[in-house]
Order: C-alpha cells, then structure tokens, then sequence
C-alpha cells in the first residue's frame, strides 16, 4: 500500500544552531549538553556548554549536520545545545507524526542529500533541497511498527559494526603489550633512521607531456585509496605513463603506502599493500616505502608509524598552511624506527593476519547486512511491509 507523501517544510520548523561556549572537565550547573555532528553518531564524547541563547534540541526533535564533508548525517532522540553546523527539524504537529519514524526516513536519504550540497569549498546541505523532500506519512499506530522492525534490525547491525571496532582495539592492545609504548620505548629497543631499513620512493606525476613516446594505461593508487589500516579499491583510476615507469614505479606485496599530506590528524596514514591489482603504480603524493625484511616487517613498520608516535613525529615535522600538512622525502627518511627482535615483529605480524582473516569474514557479512537494512527500509517506506 502507498502511503501518501508530505513535503518536510510542510511538517516541520527549521533552526540552524549556533556556536556555544564550550566548558571543559565536569558538567556544571548552568551547562547543557552540546551536539556537535560527531554525537549524531555516537555518545562517545559528551561535551557540554554554557549558552543563555543557545539553540536547544528536545528528544523529540531531529538534528541535521548542515555543513561538512558529513553533511546529512541524522540525529534523535537528544537534549542539549546544538552547535554551528547542526540544523534543528523540530516537528509542527507532534501527535501526528513520529520522530522515531521520520528520523530512519531521513537517514535512509543520506547519501541524496550528502551528494547534493552546495558551496565551492565547505558543503552546505541545501536548504531548498532539503523542505521540498517528501516523506511516506503512513497512519501513526504503522509508523510506530515501521520504527519498531528498522530499531531491532539496525541493533543487529550495530552490533557488527561495534565488533569491528573492538577487533581494531584489540590489536592497537596487543602492539602496546609486545612492544611497549612506542613514545616512551621501556623496553629500549634500538633506533634507525627509515632510510637504513627501508628503500622510499615517491610515485609517478600526472600532467606530465608523453607526446611521441611509448606509454600504457595502468591503474595507480591515489591518496583516496590509501586508508588508514587498509586499501581502498572500490574507485581505482588509471593513468597514462612510460613503458620504462611501470617498473620503475611498481608495487609490490608487501609496500607500505603512506600518503603525503592533508588533515593534521591523518599525517602518517597509509595501509600494506596485498597485490589487490596488478600491475599497479603510484601517485607522487603518495611515498612507497620497501622494508628491508632482514631488519623490519612491514606490518609492524605500519603500526608503529600509525602510532601515537608517527604522528606526533609528523606533526612536529609537517609543514602547515590553512589546515593542510604535508611531509616530504627528508622528513620521512628521519623518522625513527623502533628495532624489536625479528621474531617479536613476526610473532606480532601472525597475530594480526589471523585476526585480519577473522574479520575479513565479520566484514563480509556486515555488508551483507547493510545491504539487507537498505532493503528493508525501502520496503518498509514503499508500504510493502505486512504489519500486523
């Protein structure tokens, strides 16, 4: 049965949120919680503000983040301040229509909304966009069963994506337990520089004039693929370079791929490559870095540049403008390495592939998963669901 569809403008008032004086430490007594669009997704870091004009939400409300790469994410069933990049859906008649419903609706438009916003260089939701959307309104006793069927299925998911997490906890526990805490090294492993255990190349540049000469079409790996702990192929371009350069710039199982610069806080991420394409290249923003696996195994190179002491390394030796970080050859070269015995890395890297093997599996039916929520919401939305 289709139901009949409501424009948002027509159900709920708008209100953009606003900056608050954010206090630090213990609540205190004039503080209201503050929601910033990372509490859209989780309560992992409460915060809390002190605003007499604040912009509040009531549970019964719905946030929207407004600006931001994450822009569209939803959120309900919150009190508190909302900050600056978080818009307020606040429902015109409550006894008609039920947050819980409407809010898995606006969620399940993520992406129609996130690949839709406007501005040249933070994204905006667009307003217009945004209130002319049409939402389903079935009868209220359907939209709580509808509301009540997508909770139990998405808990189910959500406990995936939370074992995920934990397994990704786990091994950061066991690197800090086999080798001590990098920063302070209490085991006083021995130092070398990277470029005494390591060959480091920077990769192929495009734009480059090949006019006349003998040249392939390769796939090559961008700092889009290069994830923090892993590969990402889903979007693999490819470029046009010398016959000479697929050599020259080959990966090999076993690279470690770091890219070269962009947000402060993801200096120093990159991934092992596993030979997921071949033949395969590299960008020039993006360092391959060869171990010599005599010295030091590339998965533990990798952990231990991820840790919190390649970061802080990068930080300090990154050069910095207008929120862009970036390090070069030299800074890379001189970055520290901490050298355990061969056996402790091997030991580490066996632990983390049966693990990886694992989660591999956890992956697969998370998406799996996923997939099957994306179908039922849809059904659900369409009035093809039998609800008694």
């Amino acid at each position: 049965m289709a139901y009949s569809k409501v424009a948002i403008e027509n159900i709920f008032q708008l209100r953009k949120g606003r900056k608050a004086l954010q206090t630090y430490g213990t609540q205190i007594k004039e503080s209201k919680r503050y929601i910033q669009i990372n509490d859209l997704r989780s309560d992992d870091d409460i915060k809390f503000a002190v605003d007499p004009k604040g912009v509040e939400v009531s549970p019964a409300d719905i946030c929207i983040a407004w600006d931001g790469a994450n822009a569209g994410t939803i959120g309900y069933g919150l009190s508190g301040f909302i900050g600056s990049t978080i818009a307020r859906l606040r429902l015109a008649e409550k006894n008609k229509h039920l947050t819980d419903y409407i809010g898995k609706y606006l969620q399940s438009k993520f992406y129609a909304l996130n690949s839709n916003t406007t501005g040249a260089t933070i994204p905006h939701i667009s307003k217009e966009r945004l209130l002319s959307l049409k939402i389903p309104i079935p009868p209220l006793r359907e939209q709580k069963c509808i509301a009540a069927i997508l909770d139990k299925a998405d808990a189910i998911r959500r406990k995936r994506e939370k074992a995920i997490q934990l397994a990704d906890e786990f091994l950061r526990s066991v690197f800090l337990d086999m080798f001590g805490d990098p920063v302070l090294n209490p085991n006083n492993w021995p130092e070398k520089k990277l470029l005494e255990v390591t060959d480091i190349k920077s990769g192929v540049a495009k734009g480059r004039n090949l006019s006349g000469k003998k040249t392939v079409y390769i796939p090559y790996m961008r700092v889009a693929n290069v994830q923090d702990g892993h590969i990402n192929i889903s979007d693999v371009s490819k470029i046009e370079v010398l016959l000479t350069d697929v050599e020259k710039y080959h990966l090999e199982i076993g690279d470690l791929l770091l890219t070269e610069g962009g947000d402060p806080d993801k200096l120093g991420r990159g991934a092992v490559w596993k030979g997921e394409i071949a033949p395969c290249v590299h960008q020039n923003h993006i360092f391959r870095v060869r171990s010599d696996k005599k010295y030091v195994l590339p998965e533990y190179l990798s952990a231990l540049i991820g840790s919190f002491r390649g970061k802080r390394y990068f930080l300090k030796a990154a050069k910095q403008t207008t929120g862009i970080a970036s390090i070069n050859m030299t800074q890379l070269k001189n970055f520290g390495v901490l050298m355990p015995p061969l056996s402790l890395q091997i030991k580490y890297c066996q632990l983390k592939t049966n693990l990886e093997r694992v989660m591999n599996k956890v992956h697969k039916n998370f998406k799996l998963q996923d997939n099957l929520f994306n179908s039922l919401s849809q059904c659900a939305f369409r009035g093809d669901l039998y609800l008694q």
